[in-house]
């Protein structure tokens, strides 16, 4: 896996080399990601500098790769996935510490600058069935091990060291069969489908405006915190200082609440990513 991944990057960094002075933005391939991307996109074309997407590159490993080896200048990432599937370290959960952790080892490491935070924190949620929560003495993960689970997932959660290892580590639940590896664009149509009954999903969902669906409280902590941020490389800025004075006017502007609009214009009203960008864009000063 390793091997393709590197593969891969290398591939994206091959096409970059003939490339005009575009700057290349890139995200992973899921919808927030995409937004996140094209935010960041159109933000610099309103400054007119030139820009250049591939967005929808894949997973974290594939797309940290693209951006050490140059084939990507500036993608969205969260601070937790940098920390345990990056670094490999145990993050703290205080969310200025894992922060400037990743801010810190990221620059020495690998010459990429974190840019502030955008305002939203899009931890794991796990999700159930809004009737099933209810069976429960609280809509909490501690509670939830009084019944047993059908487990839907994506991969990064399955192979993830803070994803369903840190679940099992910290709650011991109890599983009907063996979790289920599947789309993440699946996982609420599994749940109201009674496929799955409990979803390894993203707390700035589209679906979490739902009322059919209830996210289970982690109320002992398990999943680190997940601030969303901008990631540069350091050679990029030096050479266009201008591209973090325009990307910081972004920190602090997109909460929990806004990003989940965001994706649900897209998800569920099936409105165009460019568009939704462009509207967002719009309201800010």
């Amino acid at each position: 896996m390793k091997h393709l991944i590197f593969l891969l990057a290398l591939s994206l960094t091959a096409c970059s080399c003939g490339r005009n002075t575009a700057i290349v933005i890139g995200s992973k391939n899921f919808t927030e990601q995409i937004l996140l991307g094209e935010i960041a996109a159109q933000t610099l074309e309103r400054k007119h500098l030139p820009v250049e997407r591939r967005l929808g590159l894949g997973g974290t490993l594939l797309t940290h790769e693209a951006i050490v080896a140059g084939g990507i200048d500036i993608y969205p990432e969260y601070t937790g996935t940098a920390a345990s599937a990056i670094l490999k370290q145990q993050p703290s959960s205080d969310p200025e510490q894992v922060y400037l952790a990743v801010k810190k080892t990221y620059l020495e490491r690998f010459h990429l600058v974190w840019l502030p935070p955008l305002g939203f924190n899009d931890t794991f949620a796990m999700v159930v069935r809004t009737a099933d929560a209810q069976k429960l003495s609280q809509a909490s993960l501690s509670a939830a091990r009084s019944q047993t689970w059908r487990l839907g997932m994506g991969f990064e959660f399955l192979t993830r060291p803070d994803g369903l290892r840190r679940l099992d580590q910290v709650y011991a639940l109890n599983w009907n069969g063996l979790p289920k590896n599947m789309d993440l664009g699946l996982l609420y149509l599994a749940l109201q489908n009674k496929q799955i009954d409990m979803a390894a999903a993203a707390w700035t969902d589209a679906q979490l405006t739902q009322p059919q669906f209830t996210v289970l409280k982690d109320d002992k902590g398990a999943f680190p915190p997940y601030n969303a941020c901008y990631v540069v490389r350091q050679s990029v800025l030096e050479q266009r200082p201008e591209i973090s004075q325009a990307l910081n006017a972004l920190a602090g502007r997109i909460g929990d609440d806004t990003m989940r609009t965001l994706n649900r214009r897209v998800d569920v009203d099936h409105q165009q990513v460019a568009t939704v960008a462009r509207d967002f864009l719009s309201t800010q000063p």
